[in-house]
């Protein structure tokens, strides 16, 4: 195809509420060796891009400043050095940046062919999550067939990735989410028990559940308010993996003492500024044992609203107001 000049994408002038953000026309990106240059189709909302919209996230030197950082659409250009795509290939990626545009530049390594039978939307809903849950649930804290998880925010895009990847790969699953609603879409994923963090204490009712031994791994999105409890509910040897801070990320007079007694490990990562081989040792882990889950319908994105590109700001105070379950997807046009 015939490449444009300038495209469309969404401008952040100054930080602040989700209506800061207009649409702009600008410039194309560049291509760099190693990247592919994809004609976005459909574009993920994470909560990095609220962070980031809020000036709390600011993104690396080296990266677009534009907002967004799952795509899925068409390669139309190639950068030196690639040879794993070809042009027309649709692909879905996980990108540094730039994914809130009609076009974006990404890394070869952080690209993947949408799973058989997907669309643009399911296929954009997929690389933010499955990144962030496969690093931090299985290749970090090590989860395995015959352990137990507790997932927080059971109900949002990590949350509904990670129920359903544990359980795919043996794990007994709790999660916590805010409403009866939202604990039985969980448990309908496949959490053995949703717990209502609103009317219940979590801690006490993974103690009962598992007869007083508590859980192998902890996923938590929260941080400083939920850290001691965290820690209460592990069992020996488990490990506590913090992706997000939502509750705080300054955490006053806890008891540490858990983390000795029980032989625990407090792990944590943010995805963003992990290095390139890093985010390709992900992607290659997902193409093998992740992808095959995905095509045979194991495995499925959960998809709450598809909004168009114009309604972006929408898109984010739907994400503020946390009412959602799953991921929330911007569609482009042409």
């Amino acid at each position: 195809m015939s490449l444009p000049i300038q495209m469309r994408f969404v401008d952040l002038p100054s930080f602040g509420a989700p209506e800061v953000m207009v649409l702009a026309t600008g410039p194309m990106p560049g291509l760099r060796s190693g990247e592919i240059l994809v004609k976005v189709e459909a574009a993920g909302v994470n909560r990095p891009d609220v962070a980031q919209r809020s000036g709390n996230y600011p993104p690396p030197k080296d990266a677009s400043p534009i907002l967004g950082l799952e795509i899925a659409g068409e390669v139309v250009a190639l950068g030196e050095g690639v040879s794993e795509f070809r042009i027309g290939d649709k692909v879905c990626a996980l990108a540094n940046g730039g994914g809130y545009a009609e076009f974006c530049a990404v890394p070869a390594s952080q690209a993947l062919r949408w799973p058989r039978g997907y669309d643009a939307v399911k296929a954009a809903a997929l690389c933010e999550t499955f990144f962030t849950v496969w690093a931090n649930l299985f290749q970090m804290a090590g989860l395995t067939e015959g352990e137990s998880v507790l997932i927080h925010g059971g109900t949002s895009g990590i949350g509904t990735t990670a129920i359903q990847l544990a359980r795919a790969f043996g794990a007994t699953v709790y999660a916590t989410a805010g409403s009866k609603e939202k604990c039985e879409a969980c448990e309908k994923l496949g959490a053995l028990r949703g717990i209502d963090y609103k009317s219940e204490d979590f801690a006490e009712v993974i103690k009962t559940e598992t007869g007083g031994r508590g859980v192998d791994v902890v996923l938590d999105m929260i941080g400083a308010a939920y850290f001691e409890k965290n820690l209460s509910v592990l069992a020996k040897d488990g490990c506590l993996s913090i992706i997000a801070f939502l509750g705080g990320n300054m955490a006053e007079k806890v008891n540490l003492s858990p983390i000795m007694v029980k032989r625990l490990t407090v792990t944590g990562s943010t995805m963003r500024p992990r290095t390139a081989d890093e985010k390709r040792a992900i992607r290659d882990d997902l193409l093998g044992q992740v992808w095959p889950l995905l095509e045979e319908g194991r495995v499925a994105p959960v998809i709450h609203s598809v909004l168009p590109f114009a309604e972006v700001a929408e898109a984010h105070r739907l994400m503020e107001s946390s009412s959602h379950i799953g991921k929330i997807v911007l569609r482009l046009d042409g």
